[in-house]
This record gives C-alpha cells, structure tokens and sequence, in this order.
C-alpha cells in the first residue's frame, strides 16, 4: 500500500512544482499539500474503506481548485491549467469513479459527482457520468429528467434529449413528470427551431433542413407525446398540466385548442375540468375593440369577466353536484372576494356573490368545515361581521362538535360586542367533548377580564378548573396565577397559589412565576422563595437540576440568603436526581465553583 501512495504523490510532483514555480504558492504551502495528499491518499488505500473518507478527500480536491483559481485572478496569470487544474480535475474523477462503484446506490454521491462535472469537467466526460448512473438507477425519473434537460440546455442536443426521454418510458411507461417534461422539451426545441429559421431568412439564406418542416416548426412532436400520454395516463389534472405547459409557447395556439376541447370532452365528470374552464374566462380579453382605460371602466370589465366564470361554475354545479365541484366554486369566489381592489362596485359584486354561493351551498350540505372557517376569517378580515356571523352560526348548526368552529363563532360576536357571548360560551360547553374544551376555556377568561368585573372572570377560572382535568389543567392553573397578578398584585396571586398548591398536575412554570412575582415584592421575603422551591423540588425535584442550581444560587445570592445552606441542598440533589440530570448537575455545579456562572 506504501508503493501505491507514494506513487500517486509523485504524479502529483509535475502539477506542484508548477504551482510553486509560477507563484501561486510557497514552498511550505506545497510541503503541507503534500502532506496532507498522503493522509487522505492512506484513507482512500486501506483494506476497510469509507465513504466519508472518499468525500473527505474530494472536498479538499476541490477546495484546492478553487484556491488555485482565486491565486489566478489575484496575480493575473491564465497559463499552464493543463499541467495544473486539469490534472486535479482528472484525479477527482476517478476518486469519484471509486467510489460511485463502491457506493453504487447512493443516489448524493452520483450527485455530487453531477455537480462537480458540471464546473470542472468536459461536457463530453458529464455525459458518461450520467450514462452511468442512469445504469444502475434506472427506476428513478427524476434522474432521467435531469439528464434530458442537461442535453437539451447545456449541450443543445435535442436529439439525446430526446432519446434520454424515450429510453426513460420504456422503464416507466406511466410516469406523468415524464411525460410531461418530454412534451415541454419538445416544444422547447419546436421553439427553438424557428427562431433559427427566421434568422435565416432575416439574413436572406435559404438554408434546406428537414427540421424546419412545416409540420415540426408547429409542434406535430409534441403533439404525437400529447395523444399519446393521455392515453396512458387518465384524468383531468394531468390533462390541465399539459395545456398549463402548452400555454407558455405562443407559437402552439392549435395545440392548445386541440387540449383544451379534448379536455371538455373527456373530462365533463371531473370538478377540475370545469374549475379550469371558469377560470380561463378571466383571461380571455374583450371582443370590443377600444380596451377601457378609466378605472371605473376596467372595474367594469373585470366584473364581466368574473360574470362569466360565475356562469361556467353555475352551470358546472348543476351538472356535478358533488361537494368537489361546490369546493371549487366557494375557493374561487373567495379568492376573488380577498383580492384587493379600490373599486366598490367590484367590492360589493364579490361580497354578494361568496354569500350567495355560501348559501346555496350551505342549504345542500355540500361544504366542508375547512371552507366554513376560510370564508368566516375572510369575511373578519373584511370587517364584514354580519355576513360572518351568518357563516358562523350556520357552521356551528352543521358541525356542533367543532371547537374551533365554536371559536370562531365566538370571535365574531367578540368583534361585534354581543351581548350574548357569556351565554354562547355555556352554550359551546353544551356541544362540545371536555377534551377540546381547553382553548374556549381560556378564551373566556381573556374576553371576561377586559369586558367583566374581577369577580366574574375569577368565576370562570374556577369553573373551568373544575372542567379541565388532567394535563390541561397545567396551562389553565398557569393563565389563573398570571391573571391574579395582573388584576390584584402579589397578594391575590398567592391566595391563588395557596388554593391550587395541592391541585396536581403543575408545570414548572406554575412555581417560577410565584419565585419571580416575590423577587419582584420590595420586601422580598425570602422564606416565601424558600417556600416555592421546596414546593417546586417535591414535584419536579427528581428531573429538573436547574431548579436545584437556581436555589443554590438564591441561597447564596439574595441579601437574606444562608450560603451555609447550599452543601445540605447539594447532597438532597445528588439523593434524589436520577441519571443523566445527576451529571447535568454535577457539570453545572463544578462550572459554579470555579467561577464560570
């Protein structure tokens, strides 16, 4: 193995002296690239092989390549890349060679080689490499795509673009990305073509090319692939991406007619379809020749518009009454009801237009919980909260169990300054399962301390601990004490903390925030802080070192501390912390001592 090493640095000797010669590095430099060559070089040699020493060994490679070319730019010199980059070029790839045959399934590594070929190698030695990897992975598309793009825009071939494309449905004969990606390059290459062509005849030569037959110059290519993918591959979606694709090339006008009607005509049960051919009526211009050009004008005309598609969606929703097809209508309206626009009249058009789908849609069942939401936050967002009370309470009617529907409901009538909220709350608690309760609960007490008197909020906290069980509880115990410190200061805090200190489960938190709201006191007492830790370490004391920490700290810090104390709480801690929190902790405590906190 030695022989082999030294072998390899000495045809590294010819490229390194001429890095040192012409000054792109010293002669330590060079001293200390060859020592590391060799350690990498002794990695990639031994008889138990690594990938990471394989990766290793090309980031370095590459590293270096890069130096070299920042030195180039720095002292301007262009000579001798035979001699030197293209040596280290060589040497990579066959690192890579090595190891993509070892690694054969890692996908990254092929990759990775990909991507080093494409800034440093030939196009010629970038071609191999994805011949051989499309050999051994042939049961990947995305890597076939890859490929075909590569030819098509790096190396302008068409033609093996082409091949690469055909070669790749043999092996995956229903694959729709593949499909699709062949029928864009060739109306890439449709494309492409006659821009050559008129070219030509700008510069008046008549130029024979079978290429620029009319049938090809027009997209027939493509064409062929459209018949034929479809029908392999049935469905509206994958329909529509293909016309979506053949939309983008202004010159294929016949090619997207033959689709779009093809579309119409295969796809009429499908809610896409329909959804697709609303939509197109936005964007179909005018058949008036004068364009508008006030606002009011353009309002005008894009009410039309909006008109049409309405049209196309009513007319859809009377052939495919499925709640797909209503799912369709409700998303679009909202869209537009949510687009900005300064005109009123649009504005309003929009407005009645959603709560007349919303109605309708709403009479037969048709919509989903998701939709009730969406149009109820829209129409909040729009300060419409007649209309979203309307939503509101007919989701409600329809999904009783709902506790974020409930919610909103109850947003709603925050918004508008109800009366009835207190009520409507006891109504939610009526539907819903205790479970889903938690986020109403706390909504209450929020609403109650800025609308009702201490009293009245205090109540609610109370019933809803009465209501709220288990892990819940925790974050409602937490908002209760918050609550009692903001409304009445420490003294109704504690009083709080007093009454639910034996209500297990607790937080942390729940006795921090008492620790803080005391430090906070301007006569702090510290029995009090003693107090909380001791509650807190009962509870948590078996897993939270932290806790242990910070009450040593108190002990020696606060000004009516007893240092004297934090060797006995030191040994409790050791007693009763388990596993990896006892080194945690002994970690913390050492750094103490030795000034580090």
């Amino acid at each position: 193995m030695a022989e082999i090493i030294q072998e390899r640095i000495e045809d590294r000797l010819p490229e390194l002296e001429q890095l040192e010669r012409i000054g792109l590095f010293s002669h330590a430099e060079i001293k200390a690239i060859i020592k590391k060559a060799s350690d990498l070089e002794y990695k990639i040699q031994r008889r138990t092989l690594f990938k990471e020493d394989f990766i290793n060994y090309v980031q370095y490679e590459i590293n270096l390549l890069e130096l070299i070319q920042r030195r180039r730019t720095r002292i301007g010199y262009s000579f001798k890349k035979d001699e030197i980059e293209n040596s280290v070029v060589h040497r990579v790839q066959g690192v890579f060679q090595r190891a993509s045959a070892k690694w054969n399934d890692d996908v990254q590594l092929w990759l990775s080689y990909v991507v080093f070929c494409k800034k440093w190698a030939t196009k010629t030695q970038l071609s191999k490499v994805f011949s051989a990897m499309l050999a051994i992975h042939s049961n990947k598309p995305a890597l076939w795509i890859m490929a075909a793009k590569w030819e098509m825009e790096d190396r302008l071939s068409s033609e093996s673009a082409r091949q690469l494309f055909l070669r790749a449905l043999r092996f995956h004969p229903e694959c729709p990305k593949l499909y699709k990606e062949y029928f864009r390059m060739e109306l890439m290459h449709a494309e492409k073509l006659r821009k050559e062509k008129e070219e030509f005849e700008k510069a008046s030569m008549d130029v024979e090319n079978p290429d620029y037959s009319e049938e090809i110059l027009k997209g027939e290519l493509a064409r062929i692939i459209y018949k034929n993918s479809v029908s392999i591959i049935k469905g509206a979606e994958f329909h529509v991406s293909l016309l979506s694709i053949a939309q983008l090339f202004d010159f294929a006008k016949d090619l997207q007619k033959e689709i779009y009607d093809d579309l119409q005509a295969l796809h009429t049960d499908d809610p896409l379809t329909w959804d697709y051919v609303a939509r197109r009526e936005l964007e179909i211009e005018s058949q008036t020749e004068e364009q508008p050009t006030t606002k009011q004008a353009k309002a005008v005309e894009v009410g039309r518009k909006e008109e049409r598609c309405y049209a196309v969606y009513e007319e859809a929703v009377k052939t495919l009454p499925t709640e797909a097809m209503w799912k369709c209508y409700i998303t679009f309206c909202l869209e537009r009801f949510t687009k900005k626009s300064n005109s009123g009249f649009l504005r309003g058009k929009r407005l009645e237009r959603t709560m007349t789908v919303f109605r309708k849609a709403h009479e037969l069942k048709l919509l989903s919980e998701c939709q009730y939401k969406q149009l109820i936050v829209s129409l909040l967002c729009h300060n419409f909260l007649r209309e979203a009370l309307e939503v509101a309470v007919a989701g409600t009617e329809l999904f009783r169990d709902s506790g974020t529907m409930w919610q909103l409901k109850l947003r709603v009538l925050i918004e508008s300054k109800s009366p009835d909220v207190a009520m409507l709350f006891e109504e939610a608690f009526v539907h819903l399962k205790p479970q889903v309760c938690l986020p109403l609960w706390i909504s209450w007490a929020e609403w109650s301390e800025g609308a009702k008197s201490q009293e009245d909020t205090e109540a609610v906290f109370k019933k809803a601990l009465l209501a709220v069980i288990g892990a819940d509880s925790v974050t409602l115990k937490n908002k209760y004490l918050d609550w009692a410190y903001r409304s009445g200061g420490y003294k109704k805090a504690r009083a709080v903390f007093k009454s639910l200190q034996e209500s297990r489960p607790f937080s942390v938190d729940f006795f921090r925030k008492m620790i803080q709201f005391e430090k906070e006191q301007e006569s702090c007492n510290m029995a009090n802080i003693r107090e909380y830790y001791e509650r807190a370490l009962r509870e948590f004391g078996s897993a939270d070192s932290d806790l242990w920490m910070d009450y040593m700290k108190e002990e020696l810090n606060h000004p009516l501390g007893r240092p004297e104390n934090c060797g006995q709480i030191y040994w409790r801690a050791m007693k009763m912390l388990q596993g990896e929190s006892a080194e945690a902790f002994v970690a913390k405590h050492a750094m103490h001592q030795t000034g580090h906190l």
